[in-house]
């Protein structure tokens, strides 16, 4: 069956002018309404019974008449015609109408904690645009997965196959749950967080560096001891919010639970670098209507959660070195 495709691939057009002469009685006719000679439609038809091995059309000087066999081939082909015609109307309203189906994946972290509101808030503008969810801070293969977008938290850019425009720049600051607050008052000096209980994301035993800038533009490298270490930003933020100490999160992550008042920023004047958040997809090729209106939503709706700002999650100082790294080995896969 896959070699009779391949072969009859490159006639389809001269289907469309064999059916077209049956259907208006006439070479002349089929080839002003083709827009082509009567020559032509006759090579068209002739190249066609060639390819098929049988005679389509009995020929007369004054009349052309389809033969049984090519009655028979002429009701078949206005019937797959017809259904390939709706499958490239399909395909290229995909390009301008927001319809379909979006399959959409994103770390733990930011697929947790940001996700959620951001495809509530898209899917009650777009209800016709269904969405499927793949959180993992696996590093997914886009078109082995059949993925549409990937939101990639990290400061790296993919390879040459995808493209990877930043939706926002993002920063690691430092937060605390009132309780703990209420025991323990918060440093004034980032020298001081080391006396703290501190929940850092982070692997690696041992005492960890966490470099910070403030917003008159100097930097620190503070050395802490965390008293609770966890394998994802999530995680941190529920520990931070259960009174573990103080978290070093993400503010896209930590956001919902400072406008809540569940979390108070610590240190309000220093930030870690965080990276940045890319929406990938693959290049070469034009991106459907539904994935393009998804990844501005998600643009525009972090932007909107930082006043002033023209991308998200900056409740930063002042922008950090790239030198500056987060405190996590790896920062926020996908």
């Amino acid at each position: 069956m896959v070699a009779h495709l391949e072969t009859f691939a490159g006639n389809l057009d001269d289907v469309r002018a064999f059916c077209a002469v049956v259907d208006l009685g006439s070479m002349t006719q089929a080839g002003a309404f083709l827009r082509e000679t009567k020559g032509s439609v006759s090579r068209r038809v002739a190249r066609l019974e060639t390819v098929l091995k049988v005679t389509l059309l009995a020929r007369t000087p004054r009349a052309v008449s389809p033969t049984a066999e090519g009655l028979a081939f002429h009701a078949r082909a206005l019937e797959s015609l017809a259904l390939l015609d709706e499958a490239l109307q399909t395909a290229r309203g995909a390009r301008t109408q927001p319809r379909g189906h979006l399959r959409v994946t994103a770390s733990i972290d930011f697929g947790v904690e940001v996700l959620p509101d951001l495809v509530a808030s898209f899917r009650a503008r777009h209800p016709q645009i269904t969405l499927e969810l793949l959180i993992t801070d696996s590093r997914l293969d886009l078109a082995a997965n059949r993925v549409d977008l990937a939101l990639r938290l990290g400061g790296d850019h993919p390879d040459s196959g995808y493209t990877a425009p930043v939706l926002a720049d993002l920063t690691i600051g430092l937060y605390a749950a009132p309780a703990y607050l209420a025991q323990r008052p918060g440093p004034t000096e980032i020298a001081e967080l080391a006396a703290h209980d501190v929940v850092l994301a982070r692997e690696r035993l041992g005492a960890t560096q966490i470099l910070v800038s403030d917003v008159a533009g100097r930097e620190a490298g503070i050395t802490l001891r965390p008293a609770v270490r966890a394998t994802d930003f999530a995680t941190v933020l529920r520990l931070t919010l259960a009174g573990a100490g103080i978290g070093h999160i993400p503010s896209l992550v930590a956001a919902k639970s400072l406008d809540r008042g569940d979390l108070v920023r610590v240190l309000p004047d220093w930030a870690s670098r965080g990276g940045t958040l890319r929406a990938v997809t693959l290049a070469g090729r034009e991106l459907p209507a539904r994935v393009r209106l998804f990844r501005e939503h998600v643009r525009m709706e972090l932007a909107r959660r930082t006043p002033g700002s023209p991308t998200a999650g900056v409740d930063r100082p002042t922008p950090v070195p790239a030198s500056v790294a987060t405190s996590r080995e790896s920062s926020g896969t996908v």
